[in-house]
């Protein structure tokens, strides 16, 4: 398994910001740290590690790994890259856990195809996280704990604790399976036709994309055509392939440019 691969999948799709929050901005709201508002699931805060350099399980400054022991004061789990981390908690840390709101994109998502909207996190939709006890994690359970990260010394002193949704977590995995199936992710490195070159966001690797009349482009949700996409942009493609490449059904530009701003400028969060 790559494990670079899962956590950018779980950093594109859940930034765990509202589980981020620390002592300073709870009482910036007039709140203990441990409220039970536990405010909504959004995605104030960046994107973390999202790029195939976040390693060993890192998003940010948080990390996500398997429960291996839970005990009083610490859990100790494992990443996807077999590192053992402990994650040190207090009276202070923020431990709440992800709606079971059907995975990664929630009620009347449309799965991975073009278009979707997230239900956690969408605007006033979005749904508020539950805070549980610390004994209400258990082994098995993955987790990602935000808080200052000691990659030496193999321990997060944690701020905030989320317990992932199992839904979640199984959608993240098939997703990775299904990368390059499916569903291609990337910076496009090249056009020529209706070819398109990317190297893909999660695995570093070329891919050729290939367009025809019925492929659709869109720019979040607003129609463009294959000569709005540029070298350098970064794009989400649904198809499948065929014939050694990857026949699009659509293409989805992410971000959006400012107003004289050239081909390959910065770009926001994939396409939703």
């Amino acid at each position: 398994m790559n494990t670079r691969f899962l956590v950018a999948i779980a950093a594109a799709f859940f930034t765990c910001a509202a589980v981020a929050q620390d002592a300073g901005s709870a009482a910036t709201a007039g709140q203990s740290p441990n409220s039970n508002n536990s405010g909504g699931y959004g995605r104030r805060g960046g994107r973390g590690g999202m790029g195939p350099g976040g390693g060993m399980g890192m998003m940010g400054r948080g990390l996500v790994g398997t429960v291996t022991d839970a005990a009083a004061d610490h859990y100790t789990i494992k990443t996807e890259a077999g590192d053992l981390y402990t994650v040190h908690f207090d009276a202070n840390t923020r431990i709440v856990k992800q709606p079971a709101a059907g995975g990664m994109f929630g009620p009347g998502s449309r799965g991975q195809g073009g278009g979707r909207e997230q239900g956690i996190g969408a605007g006033a939709g979005r749904i508020p996280l539950e805070q549980i006890k610390a004994a209400d994690i258990k082994a098995g359970d993955m987790i990602r704990a935000a808080g200052d990260v000691d990659a030496t010394a193999k321990t997060v002193t944690a701020r905030s604790v989320m317990k992932l949704d199992p839904a979640t977590v199984a959608q993240m995995r098939e997703m990775e399976s299904n990368f390059g199936k499916t569903w291609l992710a990337g910076k496009v490195t090249a056009i020529d036709g209706v070819k398109i070159t990317l190297t893909g966001s999660f695995d570093n690797s070329l891919h050729t994309v290939v367009a025809d009349e019925n492929t659709e482009f869109r720019r979040r949700r607003d129609p463009i055509t294959l000569a709005d996409i540029h070298v350098g942009d970064t794009v989400r493609v649904e198809g499948a392939t065929k014939d050694g490449n990857f026949s699009a059904t659509s293409v989805n530009l992410a971000g959006m440019r400012s107003e004289g701003e050239g081909p390959g400028g910065p770009v926001g969060a994939p396409p939703q």
